[in-house]
C-alpha cells in the first residue's frame, strides 16, 4: 500500500518545471531581499502592516504603506514600472498577499516576500526597532 506521500504521482517533469518556475514570478525570499538590499535593490520593499507594528520593528529599507492604504494617487510616486516586495508579519498573516493583490490591480509589478517579518528573523536578519 503506498504512502501518503507517494499515493498521489508526482507531477511530469516539465509540468513541475512549469509550476515551480511560476513561483518565481510571484515570489522572493528573506536572503534574496537582504542581499539586494546590501548593494542597490531595483525593487521597493513595502512593510504593508499598521505604522504601530512598523515603528515596533521593520525591515531596514522597508516602506511603510499599510495594505488598506494602497491607492493609485500614492502609488505615482514611483515609476509605473517599479517592483514592489511586499511582506507582513509572516506566514499567519496574509497582509502581504492583500498588498500584492491591491498593486497588481493597480497594474504594478509586484512580489511577495515569504515568510515575513517570522522568516527574516528566523534567518538571523536585523531589523530597524527606532528611527
Amino acid at each position: 500500500m503506498p504512502s501518503s506521500v507517494t499515493a498521489m504521482p508526482a507531477a511530469s517533469s516539465d509540468d513541475a518545471r512549469q509550476h515551480f518556475a511560476a513561483e518565481f514570478t510571484f515570489e522572493t525570499d528573506c536572503w534574496d531581499v537582504h542581499d539586494a538590499l546590501s548593494k542597490d535593490p531595483d525593487f521597493v520593499l513595502l512593510d504593508v502592516r499598521s505604522s504601530s507594528l512598523y515603528a515596533a520593528g521593520h525591515i531596514p529599507g522597508a516602506v511603510l504603506l499599510p495594505h488598506g492604504k494602497i491607492t493609485g494617487s500614492k502609488m505615482n510616486a514611483w515609476p509605473e514600472d517599479t517592483l514592489f516586495v511586499t511582506y507582513c508579519a509572516g506566514p499567519h498573516c496574509n497582509g502581504a498577499a492583500r498588498g500584492a493583490l491591491r498593486l497588481a490591480e493597480l497594474g504594478r509589478p509586484v512580489k511577495i516576500m515569504v515568510g515575513g517579518i517570522t522568516g527574516w528573523l528566523d534567518e538571523g536578519f536585523d531589523m530597524v526597532t527606532r528611527e
